[in-house]
């Protein structure tokens, strides 16, 4: 099924490269390195340069922290993604958001995507986007409280079919309210509402997801699970990450979410090509 985000629409064979630009002093991995807007759209400028396909720009950290209200999230993002699409015309730009005030107002002056990473806490944001003609990310939190860590967590029965049922739910839900049916993603939230044991059985079961039959975007990127597998702290996770990314490639998720713009598009042009889905980009080997 083709997958249509805001102005562009994909194949089912392109494996799409979601810069993240991280518009929040703390974030976990870049420490604010790009909350001032020069720094943020150097970002930009610079992983369109690497081949990111979409920017994922988020105003507020996943992880616990100092409140930011309302007010302060759109001062954050909503300049900045007019300001990226003034300058980028043509990429696709997604929000990381789960409130239907923000999405509204980034909607307005032109996001593509409303990548709501807490599974749906808000469910005015469904609105928002079908008023808007904007995809939208449907993730699975097993109903953990926004910007909280997993603790004690646990399921009954199999964790994959509850993250399947959850997205699965959350992906007619958007339908339903009037967002177009190849503009929604289904993403299992590695790490969210998770441990370390719950994420690694949903990756090398990902093909499950997929066989669902809604585009699958995976968040891998130097995340907890990858530190706890390799025992690396945040900064030692980037071949963590590519291992995986190359397994969930293979397993058919369409859109990955990260840090490590050119190289994760080395892995998934490389993914592509032994799946038969892309020629190399030269043969002389034997040939000449």
């Amino acid at each position: 099924m083709s997958l249509r985000l805001g102005r562009r629409t994909f194949a089912d064979t392109d494996l799409l490269v979601m810069a993240i630009v991280n518009r929040t002093p703390d974030s976990f991995y870049d420490r604010g390195a790009t909350f001032a807007d020069d720094t943020a759209m150097a970002r930009v400028d610079a992983v369109v340069a690497q081949g990111a396909d979409l920017v994922d720009i988020g105003g507020v950290k996943a992880a616990p922290g100092g409140e930011v209200s309302v007010a302060e999230e759109v001062d954050r993002v909503v300049g900045f993604v007019a300001a990226v699409r003034e300058r980028h015309p043509d990429l696709v730009i997604s929000v990381d958001t789960w409130r239907h005030e923000v999405a509204r107002e980034v909607c307005a002056v032109g996001a593509d995507v409303l990548n709501d990473a807490w599974g749906g806490v808000d469910p005015l944001l469904l609105d928002v986007a079908a008023e808007h003609g904007a995809a939208v990310v449907c993730t699975h939190t097993g109903g953990a409280a926004v910007r909280t860590r997993p603790f004690r967590t646990g399921y009954d029965g199999d964790v994959v079919r509850h993250v399947l049922d959850g997205v699965l739910d959350y992906a007619h839900r958007a339908v339903a309210a009037g967002v177009d049916r190849e503009s929604v993603l289904v993403d299992p939230a590695h790490d969210f509402g998770k441990n370390t044991h719950h994420t690694l059985e949903v990756t090398r079961r990902l093909d499950e997801m997929v066989q669902a039959g809604w585009p699958v975007l995976v968040s891998l990127s130097n995340k907890d699970f990858v530190g706890e597998t390799l025992d690396r702290p945040v900064d030692e996770r980037v071949v963590g990450t590519l291992a995986t990314t190359a397994v969930s490639a293979w397993l058919g998720a369409r859109v990955y979410r990260v840090h490590e713009v050119a190289e994760t598009r080395q892995v998934l042009d490389m993914v592509a090509t032994l799946r038969g889905e892309r020629p190399p980009a030269r043969t002389t080997r034997g040939l000449a």
